[in-house]
């Protein structure tokens, strides 16, 4: 597969990306003015495996054998070593259903309150099991970010990952579904887009590190 010189740009900026600090509250997380791109997603929908395929490094964000055990933020910085210029977020997976309900309750206020009030959030990427769809936990915490993303101030890019389990029929499907399901969230001023992904045949890729890119730099 040929690399276009954008991606090979794209690629090589997300490659930097680096452990910075782990929080269990919004307080805990640095104070800064750099662009912050959250990615968040069901437990079980690929979000550790998107990010670590993103970076090219097989163990930057930590994939648990056991879904819904990380329950912290952990931020990673881009860039110049000595100066980055935006931050990755990981957010807990959520929905996993052996997770105690007080874990569960507490985790749902902390998200709901990251993407409602975090001041450097400039984008989420949420990733979706194309074969489920948006389930109502997505749509609730797409409703939680929905005021930022319609006014432009959040971007959104949906991610459909595992795409190579589908057929093309079932892709096309899939796309058609996510597209309808942000209608609501869709203004003048929203940036929202929807791509497949895979990280086994690595499709999708490229044009999400362009996309991620080009929300920091322009």
């Amino acid at each position: 597969m040929n690399t276009s010189p954008t991606a090979k740009a794209a690629l090589a900026w997300t490659h930097t990306a680096r452990f910075l600090t782990t929080a269990s509250q919004l307080d805990q997380l640095p104070v800064h003015e750099l662009p912050e791109i959250a990615f968040v997603g069901r437990s079980n929908a690929g979000k550790s495996t998107a990010i670590n395929t993103l970076a090219q490094q097989k163990r930057l964000a930590f994939a648990s054998k056991t879904p819904g055990r990380t329950q912290h933020i952990n931020l990673f910085a881009l860039g110049p070593k000595d100066t980055p210029d935006a931050y990755f977020a990981d957010l807990p997976g959520y929905g996993y259903a052996a997770v105690e309900r007080a874990a569960k309750l507490r985790w749902q206020q902390v998200m709901a309150d990251y993407l409602a009030v975090r001041r450097s959030l400039s984008g989420m990427v949420l990733m979706v099991d194309p074969r489920l769809g948006l389930t109502d936990l997505d749509r609730q915490l797409l409703a939680w970010v929905g005021p930022r993303v319609g006014t432009g101030e959040v971007r959104l890019l949906v991610l459909l990952t595992k795409a190579d389990k589908l057929s093309r029929k079932e892709a096309d499907a899939a796309l058609r579904a996510a597209t309808e399901a942000l209608g609501d969230l869709s203004t003048d001023d929203a940036d929202i887009g929807v791509l497949l992904f895979s990280a086994l045949n690595k499709s999708g890729v490229d044009d999400a590190a362009i996309t991620l890119r080009g929300w920091v730099h322009g």
